[in-house]
């Protein structure tokens, strides 16, 4: 059976060949990237561009809003969870229609 000494160093190498096979792997990773790079003429500056935007499908729009905050001007359309301010108002008492538009 194996002493704590000789197992401490055994982990301790252990710690030391996945460190170095990380470094290993993550140069190999960057030397693909690179590679990559310069075979399709991209800079950093091309990774950091978003891509562009979906266009809306035809006849989509905005929803208009249906209930209004009167005090903070806050909107909400009617779709989706209701926003905190609408929540708490009706937990107070009031109703949904005390805030249609």
């Amino acid at each position: 059976m194996a002493t704590l000494q000789e197992l401490l160093a055994q982990k301790a190498s252990l710690e030391k060949q996945i460190a170095d096979t990380q470094r290993e792997e993550r140069a190999n990773a960057i030397a693909k990237v690179k590679s990559i790079m310069s075979e399709h003429g991209l800079t950093v500056a091309d990774l950091s561009q978003r891509a562009p935007s979906a266009p809306r499908a035809e006849g989509t729009r905005k929803v208009a809003a249906k209930y209004r905050n009167g005090e903070t001007g806050e909107t909400w359309s009617g779709r989706g969870l209701q926003p905190k301010w609408l929540k708490a108002a009706l937990a107070e008492g009031k109703q949904l229609t005390d805030f249609a538009v």
